[in-house]
C-alpha cells in the first residue's frame, strides 16, 4: 500500500512562526528553496521526507505532530454538524471537508461555532414557554460543552499542569505514596484533614481550613479527592494562568473549568507523566498491573493511557470512553482518527455497551469503521458502590482503543489473529453520518439518502 502524502502546511507554517524565522531563514536550515517552502505551507505541495528528516535534526522536532492535531477531530465534528437537516442536500464531500480542516483550520472552527449558535437558538425555541422573559437567553455555548471542546481541542493534555505536577510528585520522592504526599503538602499548607461520614466525597471548609474526606471512600477515590484538594490550593496561580489563555465565554465554563483542571492535575499526580509511560510500556499496558503498581482505579489508569501525548515523549494514541447504562457518554477522548459524536450516544456495536452484561471482566474487540481504519477495543465495567447498604451504585463502563498498527503494544491481543479480516466487526461513530446502510442497528437514516429525505423511519423496507 503507497504510503499517504502528507499535507501539514498549517503546522509547518506555526512551526516556523514559533521559532520565529522568516521562510527564507527557514528554507536555508531546512535545505530547501524559498519557493518549494512556500508551497509546502500553502499545503500545494506535501511535506517530503527530507523535510521531515531536516525538521527532526536541525530542530529536534517531534515530526508525529504534524500528522496529528485538529485536523481528524475538525473533520469528524464538521461531519456530524453537517448531518443537521437543515442542510438538505448541501452536505460537502468528505475531500472538501478535509481540505478546510488542513488549510483553514480557524474557518472550520468558525463553521462549528454558528451551528452550535443555531442548534441552541433552535432547541431555546422549541421551548419557548422557557426561554421567554429569561436574561441568559442568549446564543452562547453551555459551559459544559465550552470546557468539553476546551479540553478536546487540547488533545486532553495540559502541558503547563502536567509538568506541575509530575514535578510535586518527583519532590515526594521516587518510591513516595502519593496520598502521603499529598496529606503532608496539606498539613505544610495549614489544612487540618479529618475524615467523617458526609453525603459528598469531600468538602473543604475555607475558614477554617479543614478538609473533610468521607469516610466511605476506597484509596484510589482517597487519593485522587486529596490531590484534587492540593492542586486548588497551591496550584491556584497556575490554574488560573491556564485558565486565563483558554479565555471562556462565561464565568460559569471558568469554572467547571477550573474543576476540570484540579482533576487533571490530581490524576498527573497519581500516575507521573515519565514514570507512567515507562511502566505502561514496561506492562505492555496491562490496566490491572498498572492500577496495583500505582495505587489506582482501573478507570484512572485507563483515562490517563488517553492523555500520553507529551511531544517527543508520546505513549501509544488511544481512545478512552465512558458510558452510562443508557448509552450517554460521560467522558470522552481520542488521540485517533476515531472521533466520538457530539451530540448523542455512541454507537451500539461497540462493545463498550455490552460490559454492563459481564461485571468484572474485560471484553476485547476487533472492529473496522467505514472509513477502512481498524482498531482494538476493549471495555469493562466500572461500578461505582454507594459504601452503604441502600446507597445508589453508580455504574458505568469504559472503552479504551487503538489503531490496529498498535495494537501488538497491548498485552490483550497476544492470542487475537490480527490478519483475519473476518474477525473485524463494523462499528460506527453517529448513525448520522455512519455510511453503512445496512446497518441491523441503525437509529435513523444516513444523511442525503432517500430515506431521510422522506423521513422514512429506519427499517421499514424490513417490515
Amino acid at each position: 500500500m503507497a504510503t499517504p502524502k502528507l499535507y501539514a502546511g498549517v503546522k509547518l507554517r506555526e512551526t516556523r512562526m514559533r521559532l520565529g524565522l522568516t521562510q527564507k531563514d527557514f528554507a536555508a536550515k531546512l535545505g530547501i528553496s524559498l519557493p518549494y517552502l512556500n508551497q509546502m505551507e500553502n499545503n500545494h505541495r506535501p511535506v517530503s521526507s527530507a523535510v521531515l528528516l531536516a525538521l527532526a535534526s536541525e530542530f529536534g522536532f517531534d515530526v508525529t505532530e504534524l500528522s496529528t492535531g485538529d485536523a481528524e477531530r475538525l473533520v469528524s465534528d464538521m461531519r456530524e454538524a453537517l448531518a443537521d437537516p437543515v442542510f438538505g442536500d448541501l452536505a460537502p464531500p468528505v475531500a472538501d471537508l478535509r481540505l478546510a480542516a488542513s488549510n483553514a483550520p480557524a474557518l472550520a472552527r468558525a463553521f462549528l461555532e454558528l451551528h452550535r449558535a443555531y442548534r441552541q437558538s433552535h432547541e431555546r425555541l422549541a421551548s419557548l414557554d422557557e426561554a421567554l422573559g429569561r436574561e441568559d437567553a442568549s446564543l452562547s455555548p453551555s459551559p459544559w460543552e465550552e470546557v468539553r471542546d476546551f479540553f478536546h481541542y487540547c488533545d486532553n493534555y495540559i502541558d503547563a499542569v502536567d509538568r506541575a505536577a509530575e514535578w510535586f510528585m518527583r519532590q515526594a520522592g521516587a518510591e513516595a505514596d502519593a496520598e502521603q504526599a499529598a496529606a503532608a503538602a496539606l498539613a505544610a499548607s495549614g489544612i487540618t484533614l479529618r475524615r467523617a461520614d458526609i453525603a459528598g466525597l469531600r468538602h473543604f471548609d475555607g475558614e477554617s481550613r479543614t478538609l473533610t474526606l468521607s469516610s466511605r471512600l476506597q484509596g484510589p477515590t482517597r487519593r485522587f479527592q486529596l490531590l484534587h484538594q492540593l492542586a486548588l490550593i497551591t496550584q491556584s496561580k497556575l490554574l488560573e494562568a491556564t485558565l486565563d489563555l483558554a479565555r471562556f465565554q462565561s464565568p460559569e465554563a471558568r469554572a467547571i473549568a477550573r474543576i476540570g483542571m484540579a482533576n487533571y492535575f490530581a490524576g498527573a499526580a497519581l500516575l507521573p507523566y515519565g514514570r507512567f509511560l515507562e511502566a505502561a510500556q514496561e506492562t505492555r499496558h496491562d490496566l490491572e498491573l498498572l492500577a496495583d503498581r500505582f495505587g489506582a482505579s482501573i478507570e484512572q489508569v485507563a483515562h490517563r493511557l488517553s492523555t500520553l501525548q507529551r511531544p517527543g515523549a508520546k505513549g501509544v494514541p488511544f481512545f478512552f470512553v465512558r458510558v452510562d447504562q443508557a448509552g450517554t457518554i460521560t467522558k470522552r477522548h481520542s488521540a485517533t482518527r476515531l472521533q466520538f459524536a457530539r451530540f448523542g450516544g455512541a454507537c451500539p456495536l461497540w462493545c463498550v455497551h455490552r460490559a454492563f452484561e459481564t461485571p468484572g471482566r474485560f471484553l476485547r474487540q476487533l472492529a473496522e469503521t467505514p472509513d477502512g481504519v481498524r482498531y482494538f477495543c476493549l471495555a469493562c465495567d466500572v461500578s461505582k458502590r454507594g459504601g452503604a447498604w441502600g446507597a445508589p451504585v453508580r455504574r458505568f463502563a469504559i472503552g479504551l482503543g487503538c489503531e490496529l498498527r498498535h495494537a501488538g503494544q497491548l498485552v490483550y491481543t497476544d492470542d487475537l489473529d490480527l490478519a483475519n479480516s473476518a474477525a473485524f466487526e463494523p462499528i460506527g461513530i453517529s448513525c448520522r453520518i455512519c455510511e453503512r446502510r445496512n446497518c441491523p442497528q441503525r437509529a435513523v437514516p444516513p444523511i442525503g439518502t432517500a430515506a431521510e429525505r422522506r423521513c422514512e423511519p429506519p427499517g421499514r423496507s424490513a417490515l
